[in-house]
């Protein structure tokens, strides 16, 4: 049985407690009594220890004497900074401010409550002595989460619920009358109401109850919760959006231009349910193509200031997780009304482009517009037109599943579209692009969502097609807005981080691969070539993994850049408004700067860029997790079945193992090589055996089992069998 634990602990060193009592009333003077008296400590060992540490305080010059035995903490100190805590897997942080080039470490004991994330005000030790600066924790300025997902333990007058998540280092107390419906072992949402000083661990109540730990449902929804993000709409969300006027009235089509008899189509994946691109083809006079980028114009029907704007820009992103999508939009507009469905006219926000056979623009054209699709693609079946110049489509890759013929008209278009794609993409290459086509993990699923089989995703050329020009518009209206030096919201990258370069510049040449680091363009140049390299071995997905790792982060932002991955002046989000808020933003403020309307506020734009790159983020970490969660339930059903993987991670407890076919990562924990006595040298990267002096180092193929598939964790243990020779 697990007992409560004991509040409140005795210490020597009450330095860190006596400087926050003093930071907190800045302006007031204490003496000992005074401070004892506050941090509820009324034996003499104590009080002789304040009275102690206020005068080596006093003689650091951290606080002042202000009359004998009275105290005051030194008026505007530079010694104390907000930031962030970013914690670690074993209980220590560290603290992230501006003003630091490095991090400072904080350690377990000068945490004093706060928690991952959280916006906190701390004491710097050490700044000037030549030693590693210290932080300690001074005061919680604002949490960055207080509703965590977790396990219920539930005792005779209390419950514990303790998270799966590494980085929180505390279970949370659950009082007898907040305990709700929850039963033991069930999956909860917990939240935080108080955290008493002399409390070891916070006080919470149970919110949801979400189920059973290992069922599908349960999992998926705390995968969510875990990130704030919700799964199911607002009712009254929900009545404004089936209340919409969804039709398409002449009145409407008359303030459009009308590309109705545009030959028009879309390519998608063929299990998509919302279609928010097309492309327009026609051949010109002058022997140049009219190619127009139709988007789906969300904003006709999300109007600023409904409830359904509201709730659009607080998910501000669609989640796609392995069996289901999330979306920023009801049904009714994400699959039905702003869908660009086949044989259904559309209102529609276009970048129509002149472009000549080298596929240069020669003229362009913005605004509002009304559509027909006249077919609907499948990626297999743009392919299949592609590399055949043939106009029929097997059964085998049709999407009704019969064999079919396309117009010859939709056939020609997609060959130049095609053609003209290529030369966007070679051209973005030479100006330094760089080229990430990442395998992505994709799962069969039964009808019971369980994973039946993995599969590989590969972008080929009907993605690119789609993929060039989507870029286009997207940099184009960027580029419009932004030479008139207006208010407008960018997608920005920033060059990558040299150390990162450095140090996956030390992994790649164990591989016998070399980075040049001399100037970006070589940087970009040299990371396409060893993509290119890399391509179909068996440390590809390792060495992708890496070179992404080294990028920066794509954002939102007011504050132009440019896109360095795209080598991009100027680059927005434009061209997929029913999955992302930013660009019902860029649709909103092209309109009104076509109008004639003058530069909007930066500050309020930017706000509102910061919150969507926050929850972009939120939502990879789900994506992320749910392929995670998919992996373990996959290798569950395979436990007793040997596998050759890739060793892709190796550290002082073990090495990380990717399994080459189905690329599912799990831990072999050192103890468990038990041909030698390993130890961790981290000159070689490698484990090293005490005898044989053998090797296990990354890139290394090994053969291992499932020894343990923990669904609540989304972790892989395996067995070490043996190297594979």
């Amino acid at each position: 049985m697990k007992k409560p634990k004991k509040f409140g602990t005795k210490e020597k060193d009450f330095s860190g407690k006596i400087l926050k009592v003093l930071s907190q009333n800045a302006n007031r003077a204490f003496n000992y009594k005074q401070i004892a008296a506050i941090l509820d400590l009324n034996d003499t060992k104590s009080r002789n220890e304040i009275i102690k540490d206020l005068k080596i305080l006093a003689s650091k010059k951290q606080i002042i004497e202000t009359e004998p035995g009275k105290y005051l903490v030194k008026a505007q100190s530079q010694d104390y900074y907000e930031g962030t805590i970013d914690m670690t897997s074993r209980k220590t942080a560290y603290f992230i401010c501006e003003d630091f080039e490095e991090d400072i470490f904080i350690p377990t004991n000068n945490l004093n409550h706060a928690l991952d994330k959280d916006k906190v005000k701390v004491y710097v030790y050490n700044k000037r002595s030549g030693k590693r600066p210290e932080a300690e924790v001074i005061e919680v300025v604002e949490r960055a989460k207080t509703e965590f997902v977790g396990v219920i333990d539930i005792q005779k007058n209390f419950a514990f619920v303790s998270t799966a998540n590494a980085k929180m280092y505390t279970d949370i107390f659950i009082p007898k009358d907040k305990i709700g419906e929850a039963q033991q072992g069930d999956v909860v949402i917990a939240k935080i109401e108080d955290w008493p000083k002399k409390a070891d661990s916070p006080f919470g109540t149970i919110l949801k109850v979400l189920g059973k730990p290992g069922e599908h449902d349960t999992e998926i929804h705390a995968i969510l919760a875990e990130y704030g993000l919700p799964y199911d709409f607002p009712v009254d969300v929900e009545v404004y959006a089936q209340k919409l006027d969804t039709a398409i009235h002449p009145e409407e089509i008359a303030k459009r231009r009308d590309m109705r008899d545009t030959l028009t189509f879309t390519i998608d994946p063929k299990d998509a349910k919302d279609f928010d691109d097309a492309l327009s083809f026609k051949k010109l006079e002058n022997g140049h193509y009219e190619i127009g980028i139709h988007i789906a114009d969300v904003s006709h029907y999300v109007q600023e200031g409904t409830i359904l704007d509201e709730e659009a820009f607080n998910r501000a992103t669609s989640v796609y997780l392995v069996d289901r999508v999330v979306p920023m939009l009801p049904e009714v507009l994400s699959n039905f009304a702003c869908s660009l469905r086949p044989n259904e006219e559309k209102y529609t926000f276009s970048a129509i482009f002149e472009i000549n056979e080298k596929a240069q623009v020669t003229n362009q054209w913005f605004g509002r517009t009304v559509i027909y699709s006249d077919q609907r693609f499948a990626y297999e079946e743009a392919q299949q037109i592609i590399e055949t110049k043939s106009n029929v489509i097997p059964a085998e890759i049709s999407l009704t599943g019969q064999e079919y013929i396309v117009p010859d008209a939709i056939v020609q278009a997609t060959l130049k579209l095609d053609e003209l794609a290529k030369i966007f993409r070679r051209n973005r290459m030479n100006q330094g692009a760089i080229s990430f086509d990442k395998v992505e993990v994709k799962f069969n699923l039964n009808e019971e969502a369980e994973p039946v089989g993995v599969y590989f995703k590969v972008a080929k050329d009907a993605n690119h097609l789609i993929e060039e020009f989507m870029l286009l518009a997207n940099r184009k209206v960027a580029e419009y807005i932004g030479k008139q030096k207006k208010t407008f919201v960018y997608r920005i990258h920033d060059e990558p981080n040299e150390d990162k370069l450095f140090a996956m510049q030390g992994v790649i040449s164990k591989f016998g691969y070399k980075l040049d680091l001399r100037d970006t363009k070589n940087i970009s140049k040299s990371l396409n070539q060893l993509m290119e390299d890399v391509n179909g071995k068996k440390e590809q997905n390792l060495i992708d993994t890496l070179a992404i790792r080294t990028m920066s982060k794509a954002k939102y932002s007011t504050d132009n850049i440019g896109h360095y991955g795209l080598a991009f002046d100027y680059y927005s989000h434009f061209t997929s408004p029913i999955r992302r808020y930013p660009d019902v933003m860029v649709h909103r403020l092209l309109q009104y700067y076509l109008d004639g309307g003058k530069s909007v506020s930066e500050e309020v734009y930017e706000e509102k860029c910061v919150h969507s790159s926050n929850m972009e983020g939120l939502a990879s970490n789900a994506e992320r997790d749910s392929i995670k969660y998919m992996q373990v339930k996959y290798m569950q059903d395979h436990q007793d079945q040997e596998f050759i993987g890739v060793i892709s991670g190796v550290t002082e407890w073990g090495i990380y193992v990717e399994i080459i076919e189905n690329k599912c990562e799990g831990m072999v924990r050192i103890r468990e090589i038990k041909d030698d006595y390993y130890t961790f040298d981290e000159k070689q990267y490698a484990l090293v055996g005490e005898i044989s002096k053998n090797l296990l180092q990354l890139g290394d193929e090994v053969i291992v089992k499932v020894k343990n598939a923990d669904l609540v964790k989304k972790q892989l243990d395996f067995h070490f069998i043996r190297r594979n020779e």
